[in-house]
């Protein structure tokens, strides 16, 4: 386990390979988080195009979440013993086949088995990330790492999801999808020629059978806590961000070509907040910047589920602020979990981790489906029920990380 940081730390300075590194990293997480995450804002054009239901298009997103939570499951065995970088290679083109399925797909039960083939190699990117992250970076600049490598999420609404909102509204909704693979094939090239093998982990003594890592992985004690809290972590987005741009076309009542405003200007926003609160949790500490992006939180999300019929102006004023609040929480989390596990465990610890997420966003987003009604006028009701929820377990979450915390501190002071 790494050992915290407990008072402000040396500035340590990253190599000229550690940067490159970086960069390669988060556009490859631009890649993945991009078709992720452009289901979500497509929903007020998709559900009328296919003729689905909000219940139906819950279950389409939800169902990457699924099949990844599978897939990380089933790789996590494997996940500490192939160089990582030939590991991160062969899910990165099978992400890349299935987003090339969903451009194709014209009918919804085509349009679910693509996004289902999609999470099946996506879901386990991330945790091959960060366990290549956490392989080459020390606690004390992970900080550093994961806000950069997180701006991809914000890079992925300046760039992305305009750019997609665009394309779907001149073309139709499979064009955002073809674009991804455009960027997204020479990204996986870029790895392939610039990045070098990660295999320090392979010279540790490992299980003798990848049954018995993942069975020594899911049952370590040390580990269980993290687990439950990555769990409940990403709730919040799976259950209010799928329904985003319907409750701000049909309640709001602002127009679809208004969305790539809001997009554009809260990715901008984001991209400066991610790197500043990446700095921030390596000097003052990842639990004191995740209370504060959990205040942040608290407060915003019931002014988001409640805004009404409000200015343009005022609606990407709320959406910056709460994604700050969102990124104050993400990035010190997940600096701080990844202390936890040994090294010769990162790769199962990361893709269990990846698929209790999974597993839990899907529900989430399942669930909000399923409180969500749309009115024959087209608006949402419940939406604000999705806020109480994310707020309670924002609380959760809290408690839970506080308790993290105290568990690495413990550990490093043996």
């Amino acid at each position: 386990m790494d050992k915290p940081v407990t008072s402000a730390p040396i500035q340590m300075k990253f190599s000229r390979y550690e940067k490159v590194v970086i960069g390669i990293l988060g556009f490859l997480q631009f890649t993945v988080i991009l078709d992720f995450m452009i289901i979500s804002p497509l929903g007020a054009i998709v559900m009328p195009s296919l003729h689905i239901s909000p219940q139906q298009f819950g279950l389409a997103v939800s169902s990457y979440a699924f099949s990844a939570g599978v897939s990380g499951f089933l790789a996590a065995g494997f996940a500490d013993r192939f160089d990582r970088k030939r590991l991160l290679l062969f899910f990165y083109f099978g992400f890349m086949l299935g987003t090339l399925l969903c451009a194709l797909a014209t009918t919804y039960p085509l349009l679910l088995l693509a996004r289902i083939v999609t999470g099946l190699f996506g879901g386990v990117i991330g945790s091959v990330v960060f366990a290549i992250t956490t392989d080459l970076f020390p606690l004390e600049m992970r900080g550093r790492v994961m806000g950069v490598i997180s701006t991809a999420f914000a890079a992925s609404q300046v760039l992305g999801l305009p750019a997609g909102l665009y394309l779907t509204s001149h073309w139709d909704w499979h064009a955002p999808f073809l674009a991804i693979i455009a960027v997204g094939v020479p990204a996986g090239v870029i790895i392939m020629l610039f990045l070098r093998p990660v295999i320090g982990h392979l010279a540790l003594k490992q299980e003798h059978s990848a049954l018995m890592h993942l069975i020594n992985t899911i049952t370590e004690p040390r580990y269980r806590l993290a687990f439950f809290l990555v769990m409940l972590l990403p709730t919040g987005g799976y259950m209010l961000m799928p329904f985003g741009t319907a409750y701000i076309v049909n309640n709001v009542g602002l127009t679809f070509a208004v969305l790539p405003v809001i997009y554009l200007v809260t990715g901008v926003s984001a991209i400066f907040v991610g790197p500043l609160v990446g700095k921030a949790s390596d000097r003052f500490g990842k639990f004191p910047m995740f209370c504060v992006g959990s205040i942040v939180t608290l407060i915003m999300v019931p002014i988001w589920t409640h805004i009404g019929h409000v200015p343009l102006a005022t609606v990407i004023v709320i959406n910056v602020i709460l994604f700050a609040g969102i990124f104050s929480r993400m990035i010190p989390s997940q600096a701080l979990i990844s202390a936890i596990p040994e090294p010769a465990k990162r790769g199962a610890f990361n893709a269990v981790s990846a698929s209790l997420q999974q597993f839990a966003g899907g529900v989430s987003a399942a669930v909000a489906g399923w409180l969500i009604v749309q009115r024959p006028d087209g608006s949402l009701a419940h939406f604000d029920w999705l806020g109480y929820v994310v707020m309670a377990i924002s609380l959760l979450t809290f408690a839970l990380m506080y308790q993290v915390h105290k568990q690495v501190s413990e550990a490093a002071r043996k």
